[in-house]
């Protein structure tokens, strides 16, 4: 018997009983749409985390200040007005700050040649801007040079970027973020508007491209000014820098750019041993793949969970065939009395549970790509197409292997003792 009399033999036993046929698809179209989803979610929630990340700057490396830091000369940690810590000769030491010097060193290209920008960063708390009767405390308000554009991925939607020599000269001007502007604007034009930033008048340059949220903040809530301007009005001409962001000449000297800010740096704060540097370098290629590679854990765990749904559906294959051939011992007598051979009996039998986890296969296929369009517990679906042909490939897989002891129970059956089954 060929495959095509066994195709048409098995599609008419499983006509037969069409309720059960469609019970036993069931199972496999669930394992099948469930591991296509739960990877796609896995994959999609791998891809928020990813575009957060690179939403914070191509290439960026974030300079911070430490707690409880030590310094050969004095340098002492701290974060925030935090305390000083102790000396390495054992006298206190004054607080450590990041400061301009710091920046001076950072951009030298022969101490970092894979630097490719330098932006000093105030971030100014509980700020209040208001104009013509509204008032709105933007979330950030940071103080900064013109580099911090590019190094952050911040573009102009509308009016113009201030410049360095904006910054040489302590303009107060600023950059509304679309969050910032709708709540004090409106429907309203904000270019050449004067804002009131606590009672300090910035006149409004220019309005940032709208980013979204990165998920733990709105990245469109912001107003970006110069940093001699926040110095000479909100933070005084002394305040030390809340953070040094960085930008490396490429994705692949991200580890050689931090070796050389960590390097420069204990030089500008007179620290010999690294372990007690009074500053913290946050690598976001290292952000980058430690989230993906937390993400590629979470998703293959999601992807075996909805796996064993089918292997439920296949030993649910193998039941159904149990029975199949339990009903049909007397037709299994006949056909080998009239001269069917085992190897047409074990392919029919194979052939029907093949074919049930075939089509269960294809319809679990279209159920996985549409639960995929849908938002799950906030996180929007990305497939994975490798998915699709490996769950595909697992079902047709399983009623292989579950339908094969089934199969060779009813080819083993001897003919006379098939006949006398009642």
């Amino acid at each position: 018997m060929n495959l095509r009399e066994s195709t048409h033999i098995a599609l008419q036993g499983l006509s037969a009983n069409v309720l059960r046929s469609a019970l036993t698809m069931l199972g496999i179209l669930i394992g099948v749409g469930s591991v296509i989803v739960l990877v796609a979610v896995g994959n999609g929630s791998s891809v928020a985390v990813q575009k957060r990340i690179e939403g914070l700057g191509t290439n960026t490396l974030v300079v911070m200040r430490t707690r409880g830091g030590f310094g050969g000369f004095g340098g002492g940690g701290g974060f925030g007005g935090g305390g000083g810590g102790r000396a390495t000769n054992g006298t206190q030491s004054s607080v450590s700050q990041l400061t301009t010097k710091d920046v001076t060193a950072l951009g030298d290209k022969s101490q970092a040649p894979d630097l490719k920008a330098v932006a000093p960063v105030i971030n100014e708390a509980s700020v209040t801007a208001t104009y013509s009767g509204a008032t709105y405390a933007p979330s950030q308000f940071v103080g900064t040079n013109a580099d911090y554009l590019s190094i952050r991925d911040y573009t102009i939607a509308d009016g113009a970027a201030f410049t360095n020599q904006d910054v040489t000269d302590r303009n107060r001007v600023a950059l509304l973020g679309q969050t910032v502007v709708t709540n004090l604007f409106g429907t309203q034009n904000p270019l050449g508007a004067t804002v009131q930033f606590n009672g300090i008048d910035y006149h409004v340059m220019g309005v940032l491209t709208p980013k979204g949220s990165n998920g733990a903040q709105d990245q469109d809530d912001i107003v970006i000014t110069p940093i001699t301007a926040v110095q000479d009005t909100l933070a005084g001409a002394n305040a030390p820098l809340s953070q040094i962001t960085v930008e490396a000449r490429s994705r692949g000297a991200m580890t050689a750019a931090a070796d050389e800010v960590t390097t420069v740096l204990l030089g500008t704060h007179h620290i010999t041993d690294p372990t007690q540097a009074d500053f913290q370098v946050l690598n976001q290629a290292t952000l980058l793949s430690t989230a993906s590679s937390t993400n590629s854990v979470f998703t293959v765990l999601l992807g075996a969970v909805a796996a064993i749904s089918l292997l439920v559906g296949g030993i649910g294959v193998m039941n159904i065939m149990l029975v199949t051939v339990t009903e049909r011992t007397r037709e299994i007598g006949i056909r080998k009395a009239i001269g069917a051979r085992r190897s047409d009996i074990l392919g029919q039998f194979l052939v029907e549970a093949v074919l049930l986890s075939l089509m269960g296969g294809v319809l679990g296929v279209g159920l996985g790509l549409i639960g995929s369009k849908f938002k799950i517990v906030g996180v929007t679906p990305v497939v994975a197409w490798y998915s699709v042909g490996l769950a595909f490939g697992v079902a047709v897989g399983v009623g292989l292997f579950f339908g094969l002891y089934p199969a060779n129970r009813a080819a083993s059956l001897r003919p006379i003792e098939a006949l006398r089954h009642e």
